[in-house]
């Protein structure tokens, strides 16, 4: 086993919300190690949108270009992943063990950890998530302007998501499982927006791109781009050793500032906020960096007084 010296911060999880708070961090010369375990929520995506000045950037591309940019300013990024994060009886700060055994202590722990989409289990779903199947209508809808868009209606929140598409193309099907209320069908009526009844029962695919959703009945719905909205289960387990408080919704409990209910424990992006884009979670990573390094100036400063 491994066992490294004390750092300032530890950040778990190096996607756009944990390397954004590591920048901050490293640049306010704080001691940050950044632990990743590899598993991008949108990894299969192509592209990224609506983060200018990155709009269409590969998102591998992103999170390369922020491990060499923390990097250059002194963080560590280590590719592993953690196995359990606890207090340090041995100190005020916390320990963290990694899969490989090396054990990584810290005065603050940062949970960026995200969130995993869970897909309804229709054939052909999972092999075009992130290309033609979508779930966000803006960071894909320009892409789908004008073309024919299938949402299938696997929450509550697809209602919302369905009108919103119709922003995109006049041409958007809702496909449920029961017809909606009166209100909602009116609403519907008027963005234009076809509703059938029915269920998916696989995604139809020709030449290497969707054409369309077959329904239980065999008949087949005709289309360009699949939207629904996935079940969102956050990877919490690192917050949930260290015994954060969750909410109603099952995410991490944070503040605008990521402070969560354990002191010394912060969490910012997906795993707090599922619906963030990469902008907004980078902005939430940031704003956590900020405040971990005023709380620990402040500490100092106590622990100066008291001496």
């Amino acid at each position: 086993m491994t066992e490294t010296a004390e750092r300032d911060v530890l950040i778990i999880g190096g996607g756009p919300a944990g390397l954004s708070a590591a920048l901050v961090l490293a640049r306010a010369r704080r001691a940050v190690t950044v632990v990743d375990a590899g598993e991008p929520r949108n990894a299969t995506a192509e592209h990224m949108h609506g983060f200018f000045t990155r709009d269409g950037m590969p998102p591998q591309v992103l999170l390369e270009t922020g491990r060499t940019e923390v990097r250059g300013y002194g963080a560590e990024v280590i590719d592993g992943r953690v196995e359990h994060a606890a207090r340090d009886e041995e100190g005020a700060g916390f320990v963290v063990t990694l899969d490989d055994g090396t054990r990584l202590r810290s005065r603050q722990v940062l949970v960026t950890t995200g969130v995993t989409d869970v897909l309804p289990d229709v054939p052909g779903l999972r092999e075009r998530w992130g290309r033609e199947v979508q779930m966000c209508p803006y960071c894909h809808g320009w892409e789908v302007r004008d073309k024919r868009i299938v949402v299938l209606a696997t929450s509550p929140k697809s209602l919302h998501q369905v009108t919103l598409l119709s922003q995109w193309s006049p041409d958007v099907t809702l496909v449920t499982g029961e017809a909606p209320e009166d209100e909602e069908a009116a609403r519907l009526d008027v963005r234009g927006i076809r509703v059938v009844e029915g269920e998916a029962s696989r995604v139809v695919v020709e030449d290497d791109r969707v054409t369309g959703i077959e329904l239980a009945d065999g008949s087949v719905l005709g289309c360009d781009a699949v939207f629904l909205a996935p079940e969102f289960v956050p990877k919490a387990g690192p917050a949930t050793d260290l015994g954060c408080a969750f909410g109603d919704d099952g995410f991490v409990a944070a503040d605008e500032t990521g402070r969560t209910s354990v002191p010394g424990v912060w969490a910012a992006g997906n795993v707090v906020n599922p619906m963030g884009q990469v902008i907004i979670a980078a902005s939430a990573g940031a704003m956590a960096g900020a405040m971990i390094n005023a709380e620990l100036i402040e500490a100092e400063i106590a622990a100066k007084l008291a001496a």
